[in-house]
């Protein structure tokens, strides 16, 4: 199946084939033509999936007919987060190029003053998260009688984050005789409450989670402990020909001190997570991907729904406690059939973890020893797992942090790693 089937202009597929596809993913197949057809969506997908320009392509052809007015938004699209918000507006805006089509972004984070003067000129589009939406029109700066198109994504974090009581005040301030567009990783029963509550007769669209990454991802990981972490990280990026990568944590609190050791060591590294103003995470994120800085230190949270392309890199300097989160970490890479390689620091705690994610996915992942020449899957083999004899380390202090960081790398690592 191409783009040219599903019904979009001439327009909107010289956009879409400028960015490089000539195929939709299942997502985008199914939900397209149903949303141009202006029913009501369902759609089960997870981020990753293809699912944002499954609604904002087929949006981008039902609003360019019309014409925005000052304060009166025509559709409008409520995101969790700021990112998540962010990434919505891009594809309206690669995707949207040759259409006269107008947006506004209202996330927090960003001075009110210029998202005011954006909707007193008027706009087709109206990204935002609920909390900003509702500030402002509390204020008087929005009008939302004439939305006929509503999205809501990624409704089970909705859920998740407190939103759901915002989200049903919102829909009531909406005219009842528009189009809504729901969707979600999961469907518990509040979202499913809140799909009967304002969507009518939708049209159920549901695709299956990855459960296994791309083949063009090539996957090792190293046994280590916690204090030889930075040690063997250092070791990846030095033997490594990393273009870019993101390096994933559990913890938002050790994200500032791995970064500034990073860049300490000679590495061009830049920390996102939730307690940075977003101006700088803007800032962090649009350096990312001009490569000025060619490492992304992040937690799941701060780098879900992130689209950069070409990243050649994952390292997982945690492991993921969840085996879905592996899979959607790593699928950072490997992407439009170009090859990645994701690594993961694993110590004798996170075995567990590792076992649930070669479960999950099916395929064992390759265990190498830092130094010797890298192996596939098919002819590794697991080191035997005796815990590294104790002796003095070096702690690594970090001064701007001021929050509790990783342990650095002492003397007590394992032989393999030295």
């Amino acid at each position: 199946m191409s783009f040219e089937t599903l019904g979009l202009s001439p327009e909107t597929l010289k956009a879409i084939a400028e960015r490089g596809y000539d195929a939709p993913t299942p997502i985008q197949a199914k939900a397209i033509p149903t949303i141009l057809m202006a029913r009501d969506v369902v759609g089960l997908a997870q981020t990753g999936t293809g699912k944002t320009a499954g609604f904002t392509l087929p949006m981008i052809e039902a609003l360019s007919g019309g014409r925005a007015k000052a304060r009166m938004p025509r559709s409008l699209v409520l995101e969790p987060t700021r990112e998540l918000a962010a990434q919505v507006a891009e594809n309206f805006e690669v995707y949207g190029k040759y259409h006269n089509l107008s947006k506004a972004l209202l996330v927090g984070g960003e001075a009110m003053g210029e998202q005011m003067k954006a909707l007193e000129r008027g706009v087709d589009v109206l990204i935002a998260t609920p909390g900003r939406l509702l500030d402002l029109f509390d204020r008087g700066a929005i009008l939302l009688n004439d939305i006929k198109i509503l999205v809501i994504d990624e409704a089970d974090r909705m859920l998740d984050m407190g939103f759901i009581p915002d989200i049903e005040k919102i829909a009531k301030l909406i005219p009842p005789i528009r189009q809504t567009l729901l969707f979600s990783a999961t469907m518990p029963p509040e979202i499913k409450k809140l799909s009967d509550k304002f969507l009518t007769n939708p049209k159920e669209i549901s695709v299956a989670p990855p459960a296994s990454p791309a083949k063009t991802v090539e996957q090792f990981f190293v046994k280590t402990d916690r204090r030889g972490k930075n040690k063997a990280l250092l070791k990846i990026l030095e033997k490594e020909d990393i273009k870019n990568a993101f390096i994933f944590l559990n913890r938002k609190r050790d994200i500032n001190p791995l970064a500034d050791m990073l860049n300490q060591k000679g590495f061009s590294a830049g920390p996102m997570h939730g307690d940075m103003v977003q101006a700088r995470r803007n800032e962090v994120l649009q350096d990312f991907k001009d490569e000025k800085i060619k490492l992304l230190i992040c937690s799941d949270v701060a780098a879900r729904g992130l689209d950069v392309q070409g990243v050649s890199h994952v390292i997982n300097y945690d492991v993921p406690m969840n085996a879905d989160d592996y899979v959607h970490r790593i699928g950072r890479t490997g992407r439009a059939g170009r090859s990645g390689r994701a690594w993961m620091l694993v110590t004798d705690l996170d075995d567990k973890f590792l076992e649930a994610i070669q479960k999950l996915t099916g395929q064992e992942i390759a265990f190498t020893e830092l130094g010797a020449e890298k192996k596939g899957a098919s002819d590794s083999k697991r080191p035997s797992e005796k815990p590294p004899k104790k002796s003095k380390s070096k702690n690594y202090d970090n001064k701007k942090g001021g929050d509790e960081g990783p342990d650095t790398f002492g003397d007590d690592i394992p032989a393999f790693l030295r």
